[in-house]
C-alpha cells in the first residue's frame, strides 16, 4: 500500500495563480461559478440603487428563474434549471466552501483522471443530486406542505460527486486536516456521507438529500467503470453494457486456446526479473518525488505507480 501524499511546501497564492494560469477543466468550472456569484452581487447593486436595499425582489427572481424547483410541474416549464442550478450561489459562505472543496479534490481527480471526465462528473453529478432531491420531496410526507416552495441552488451535489468518486477511486489517498493529521480521502467521504444523512431533519433537508444523490452517482460511476474495465462513460447505455459484455468474451478468447493455453506458463526466473525491474521502477519515481514533489511527476508515471499500488 502507498501513500500518495507528496510534495513540497509551496507559496498558497502562487500555486493559484499558476493554477489559473493552466486554463484546466476545473479552473474554467470554478470560474464560471464565481463569474455567476459576481455577476449576482452586481445586480444586487443596481437593485439596491432601485429601493431594495435587502436584495429580497433579486433572490425571489433568480429563485424562480435559475434555482431547481422541487414542485414537478414548475420543472415541467424550467427544465434548464437541472443545469443552472448547479452554478447559482447566493451566499459568500456557500460558494466559498463549495469552490474551495471543488479546487482540493478536482486536483487529486485530475492527478489520475481526464479532465473531461472532471467536467462529466461535476454536471451529472449534479443532474443526479437534482432528481434525488426532485424524488425525494415528493415521495416522502413530510415535506408535502413545502414542496411548491422548496428550491435547489448550489454546486455542492456536483461536488460531492467529485470527492466520492475519487475517493472510490484512490480511497488510499492520504491528505492532512487541521486537528485530525493525515486521513485517507475514502474515510473523509464516508463521514461526509453519514454527516449529510443524520443531518437531513435539522434543517436545509433538500441540500443534504442533493449531496446524498451526488455522492451516490460519483461512487458508482467509478464502480461501473471499473467494471467494464474503462475509465470512460460513452454516456449511452447501449455502448455501456457492450463495453460489460465484453470482458465476459475477451476474458474466453485469451484464456484458452488450441492446446488449452493462450501462452507458455512464465518461469520462476522471468518472474522474478519482471517484478525486479517494476521495483526498480517504482524506486526511481519515489526518488524523483523526493527532489521535486509528486507534481514532477509525468501522467504515466503516476499512472504507473497507482498501478504498482494496487498490486501490494
Amino acid at each position: 500500500m502507498m501513500n500518495y501524499n507528496y510534495g513540497q511546501n509551496q507559496n498558497p497564492f502562487d500555486e493559484i495563480k499558476r493554477f489559473f494560469r493552466q486554463g484546466s477543466a476545473l479552473s474554467v468550472l470554478i470560474l464560471i461559478n464565481v463569474g455567476v456569484w459576481v455577476g449576482v452581487q452586481a445586480l444586487k447593486v443596481i437593485f439596491f440603487f432601485y429601493n431594495s436595499p435587502d436584495g429580497d425582489a433579486l433572490d425571489s427572481l433568480l429563485l424562480n428563474f435559475l434555482a431547481l424547483p422541487a414542485y414537478v410541474p414548475m420543472l415541467y416549464l424550467k427544465p434548464w434549471t437541472i443545469i443552472t442550478y448547479m452554478f447559482l450561489h447566493i451566499d459568500i459562505w456557500h460558494i466559498l466552501f463549495n469552490m474551495i472543496w471543488l479546487y482540493w479534490f478536482g486536483k487529486i481527480f485530475l492527478e489520475f483522471l481526464p479532465s473531461r471526465q472532471l467536467v462529466l462528473i461535476y454536471l451529472t453529478g449534479g443532474i443526479s443530486g437534482g432528481l434525488f432531491y426532485i424524488f425525494a420531496f415528493n415521495i416522502f410526507p413530510v415535506f408535502e406542505t413545502i414542496i411548491p416552495a422548496s428550491f435547489a441552488l448550489g454546486a455542492s451535489a456536483s461536488v460531492m460527486a467529485i470527492v466520492t468518486s475519487i475517493a472510490v477511486y484512490v480511497p488510499n489517498y492520504t491528505i492532512q486536516l487541521f486537528l485530525f493529521g493525515r486521513l485517507k480521502i475514502i474515510y473523509l467521504a464516508i463521514i461526509l456521507f453519514v454527516f449529510d444523512f443524520f443531518m437531513i431533519p435539522s434543517g436545509n433537508a433538500g441540500g443534504h438529500i442533493a449531496h446524498i444523490g451526488g455522492a451516490l452517482f460519483g461512487a458508482t460511476f467509478i464502480l461501473l467503470s471499473r467494471v467494464s474495465k474503462t475509465a470512460r462513460f460513452s454516456g449511452t447505455s447501449p455502448d455501456f453494457f457492450r463495453s460489460f459484455s465484453n470482458i465476459f468474451r475477451k476474458k474466453s478468447q485469451t484464456s484458452h486456446s488450441a492446446g488449452g493455453y493462450s501462452s507458455r506458463p512464465v518461469s520462476d526466473e522471468d518472474y522474478n526479473l519482471k517484478k525486479k525491474a517494476i521495483q526498480q521502477k517504482v524506486d526511481t519515481i519515489l526518488e524523483k518525488i523526493s527532489k521535486g514533489g509528486y507534481d514532477c511527476l509525468t501522467k504515466d508515471e503516476k499512472e504507473f505507480l497507482f498501478k504498482a499500488s494496487n498490486k501490494r
